[in-house]
């Protein structure tokens, strides 16, 4: 049997959409990236034969023959261009942020409902080979029981980048929204909602205009989960550090994904894709059916194929969903308490 074939339109091709989304895109079988929207030129077309960049939203909109609609767009526009999508009768995926404030997501999530259409957002890190075996670390309770759990996503960018509305203030700017809803959602995959939020958000470049260094507490029980994210961090420490009754696992450095999409590679091309170099694999120190262990284990190959993968399936197949809009939800109302502790001074409970 012909397989079905899923025409794709994607909304935005600015570094989003063209490092992450149409190069995952289309290389997923059954996924056809038929329409891009660009302001200004034709990059799509050009790099992608067979695709057509078109200046206009109602380009992919109205046209009967898109499936999936992609928002690759600045933050502050996901939620209307998303809800547009969904009240033209497309299946929708929006990058993330999911929206600026928990009440637009919730919107969304209404209107998908209403619309019967599948709503889901691109939280690809979830497919980071390290996080992937952090996952397995945790879920295999190689620690005992953890008690401490720290994540960190830094990067050096000692200058107000030019150009980029990532660097002008507004709704949904600040590393919190652009770095920090990876950190959150990986935290609520692996422990669920906290109780409380206690957060210290900072503008530590001069002459910045948007926050650029959070850390977030996350309240548990026994469980202290801290998620860091900086942009003044030149020499960078573990990128996850888990302590627990047993033992503890310390992971350095970053998933190749991103780097291999940078320069032009196809993703899932080679058996090599997402194999982390040794150098980087995680340490594990602990006590594991009373014999002590302490060495290095060798990081899942990442893969960033399967959110597409996923989406595919759920609308044709009717599988079920990974990333469920109801969890990116969560990460923006973790998002907004955040601010609200910021603004307070104090630990927040979680409503």
């Amino acid at each position: 049997m012909e397989q079905k074939v899923l025409n794709v339109g994607l909304i935005g091709f600015g570094v989003a959409g063209q490092v992450f989304h149409a190069p995952t895109i289309t290389a997923v079988p059954g996924l056809r990236l038929a329409k891009v929207v660009e302001r200004h030129g034709n990059k799509a077309s050009s790099r992608y034969p067979g695709v057509m960049s078109v200046p206009y939203v109602e380009d992919v909109l109205t046209d009967p023959n898109i499936d999936l609609v992609i928002v690759a767009t600045p933050n502050a526009t996901h939620f209307d261009l998303a809800r547009q999508a969904i009240l033209a009768g497309k299946h929708v995926i929006v990058d993330k942020p999911f929206a600026v404030t928990f009440s637009e997501t919730q919107e969304l999530i209404r209107l998908a409902k209403q619309k019967q259409n599948v709503l889901s957002v691109y939280q690809n890190r979830r497919w980071d080979g390290d996080f992937l075996t952090v996952k397995r670390v945790v879920e295999g309770d190689f620690l005992g029981k953890l008690v401490e759990y720290e994540a960190h996503y830094d990067r050096f960018v000692n200058y107000i980048r030019p150009s980029t509305w990532k660097e002008k203030e507004g709704p949904g700017s600040g590393i919190l929204y652009d770095l920090g809803s990876h950190l959150v959602d990986q935290a609520l995959v692996l422990f669920g909602v906290p109780k409380t939020i206690t957060a210290d958000i900072r503008i530590q470049r001069e002459n910045s205009d948007i926050e650029d260094s959070f850390e977030l507490i996350m309240g548990y029980d026994q469980l202290k989960v801290t998620l860091k994210g900086g942009l003044l961090i030149r020499e960078p420490g573990p990128r996850y550090t888990l302590h627990g009754t047993q033992g503890s696992f310390i992971k350095f450095g970053l998933d190749p994904q991103e780097e291999a999409l940078k320069q032009g590679a196809t993703p899932g091309a080679g058996s090599a894709w997402g194999v982390e170099s040794p150098e980087t694999w995680g340490t594990l120190n602990t006590t594991l059916n009373g014999i002590h262990f302490v060495g290095k284990i060798e990081t899942i190959p990442g893969n960033y194929l399967a959110f597409y993968h996923n989406i595919y399936d759920v609308i044709v197949n009717g599988a079920e969903q990974m990333v469920d809009p109801e969890e990116a939800s969560n990460i923006i109302r973790i998002i907004e308490t955040a601010m609200d502790s910021q603004a307070r001074r104090m630990t927040v409970d979680i409503s």
